[in-house]
């Protein structure tokens, strides 16, 4: 007896909920949260920057503040400041990974996880603990005079633009040093092993076989740690420095002493525009560094 098979009726899947909305309508609510938080005070700070107090607007604020050597000052320190600070913690940052990943030695893993903790701690809590130990009362200080039996000790470099610079080195190395272990922990050890096992020695392995796999965590570092160098305000002012007046504090002087809030959103500008300038070149340097290596290999 011959079977006979009947069709069987195709069963529509469920229209999902959200196919019915459109796109521009998810869209809207974080472009909004966007556009509150942050683009529309944005904006009030440019509006603000061509709004002179004497009436009218143009750019006679720009103009002004340009010619100050106040200004001129501040970009110099800003930086020069950033670019120094953002140098050492790459290379101090390197060289710290390197040891906690491939030395191995009691307590290594206790202070790789030390430095998600130092992540969390703010930034004028480490000049506090410089100043503790390198400060005119310190104990550096104390030791000497102690031993020397001298009236004052030899460290008084926390007001200068060194003191501001280890300060920001010391804060800022371990934001480096976290994606460094995270890229080092995903590396393949044994091409460590088979290039020692050719005669190649540790600076050689570190130059041609870690340093390639670690660029991009060394451009993501080095690129958060240099915006973050410079719109730094709290080392800057809690050291104390003199004559070290960075973009930040010069905003925050301009705004808070002097009540010149045009002159404030002027300088701002400026320090937005240049974050942005100086992220945009490391970035395109760093890119085509990591199409060179991916075209080598």
């Amino acid at each position: 007896m011959a079977s006979v098979q009947l069709p069987l009726a195709r069963v529509a899947a469920p229209a999902s909920p959200y196919r019915r909305i459109p796109a521009w309508a998810l869209a809207l609510p974080p472009v909004a949260a966007l556009g509150i938080v942050f683009l529309h005070p944005l904006a009030l700070v440019l509006w603000q920057s061509v709004s002179p107090e004497s009436g009218g607007h143009g750019f006679s604020a720009y103009a002004e503040v340009f010619a100050q050597a106040a200004f001129r000052d501040a970009l110099r320190n800003t930086v020069m400041i950033a670019v120094g600070a953002t140098a050492g913690s790459l290379l101090l940052g390197f060289a710290l990974a390197l040891v906690i990943a491939f030395v191995p030695f009691p307590g290594g893993k206790a202070i790789g996880r030390f430095i998600d903790v130092f992540l969390s701690f703010p930034s004028f809590l480490i000049t506090l603990a410089l100043m503790f130990v390198y400060g005119t009362a310190g104990m550096a200080n104390g030791v000497w005079t102690g031993v020397t039996g001298a009236a004052s000790g030899p460290f008084d470099f926390l007001h200068t633009p060194w003191g501001v610079l280890l300060a920001e080195v010391t804060y800022f190395t371990p934001f480096v040093m976290r994606p460094l272990l995270a890229a080092f922990s995903q590396l393949d050890t044994a091409q460590l092993d088979v290039a020692a096992s050719l005669g190649a020695r540790a600076p050689r392995i570190i130059r041609q076989v870690i340093l390639p796999e670690a660029l991009p965590a060394l451009a993501a570092g080095g690129s958060l740690v240099l915006v973050m160098c410079l719109n730094e305000f709290g080392i800057v002012l809690f050291t104390g420095a003199k004559g070290v007046t960075t973009l930040p504090v010069l905003v925050y002087g301009k705004a808070i002493l002097e009540g010149d809030w045009t002159g404030a959103c002027v300088v701002a500008v400026v320090n937005i525009a240049l974050s942005l300038t100086l992220y945009g070149i490391y970035r395109t340097l760093t890119t085509r560094m990591e199409g060179a290596r991916r075209a080598r290999a």
